[in-house]
């Protein structure tokens, strides 16, 4: 998950090198270029044709992902930055609740109370972010929207633990992976048909096909492959909770690139963020793995 979070701190360089493009089927063909580097992995399972119960359990999982993007593209035209990524540390708490409703998360305080530390140590980063670009912290529409892509978020790994707790998913994490992102991608690129012309693809240079190349095989296929790998071992509060590290990752790449903007601002809340995962490592041991 370590990994995971350098990976996914990576990527929103890697996306503002990109032109301006249709969002959802740009996404569409991320996912698409995912599957087609996990086909070859997952294509060796036993289990890689699904059952019924496993293919319906996929459809959701898919559609967790679709509208987590989907409401992601759209609130981005609704709602500031600052709002998101405030709303954005809710996910590792939303994920621990849903995943005590489902009985994949054991009782106890310590893992909210971690959860907690690292959801106020993320929210200070994104303040010291905003408040060097000028946002504002706001809710409307936008932010409704885009809190439900959270629970959207929350809800995938949760759905993920749960398959394999009641033996619905098989233990092959690339298999997992691939139709859950292949059924996503469907969804999205079904919504993104809908919504969005598809003629502005044609403007697609080298460049952005040689980065959407590198999206869809590192930060999807691998990512999402990292993090069902994890959900065997790792609770979904737990997972999701290493989330709290890419802004950090983030606030890294802006200092090597612009070293003037170092300032005390951005230090509460990368100690806090470091001290909860410390102690999320710590203190959380891996649960016995299922599959």
């Amino acid at each position: 998950m370590l990994v995971w979070a350098i990976l996914v701190g990576l990527s929103f360089p890697v996306v503002g090198l990109m032109s301006e493009l249709p969002p959802l089927l740009l996404t569409a063909l991320r996912f698409a270029i995912a599957c087609a580097g996990l086909y070859p992995l997952a294509r060796r399972s036993a289990n890689f044709v699904p059952r019924r119960q496993s293919l319906l359990l996929y459809a959701l999982m898919g559609a967790c992902l679709a509208g987590f993007f989907a409401a992601m593209f759209w609130a981005a035209h609704h709602a500031t930055a600052l709002s998101m990524a405030t709303l954005y540390v809710t996910v590792p708490l939303l994920a621990f609740l849903l995943g005590r409703g489902l009985r994949v998360e054991a009782q106890g305080w310590r893992l909210p109370a971690i959860l907690a530390l690292g959801a106020v140590g993320a929210l200070g980063l994104a303040v010291a972010e905003g408040w060097q670009q000028g946002g504002e912290l706001s809710f409307g529409l936008g932010e409704a929207v885009f809190f439900a892509g959270c629970l959207s978020s929350a809800l995938y790994p949760v759905l993920s633990r749960w398959g394999l707790a009641t033996g619905r998913l098989p233990e092959s994490a690339a298999v997992r992976t691939f139709w859950s992102l292949g059924l996503g991608g469907v969804l999205v690129g079904a919504l993104g048909l809908a919504t969005e012309p598809l003629e502005h693809l044609a403007n697609m240079t080298a460049l952005d096909l040689a980065l959407l190349v590198y999206l869809g095989l590192c930060s999807s296929a691998l990512t999402f492959w990292l993090m069902q790998r994890a959900t065997a071992a790792l609770t979904p509060g737990v997972v999701t909770a290493y989330g709290y590290l890419v802004p950090f990752v983030s606030m890294l790449l802006l200092f090597i690139r612009s070293p003037q903007q170092i300032g005390w601002v951005w230090l509460p809340g990368s100690l806090t963020v470091l001290l909860a995962m410390v102690l999320l490592m710590r203190h959380e041991r891996p649960s016995p793995r299922l599959g």
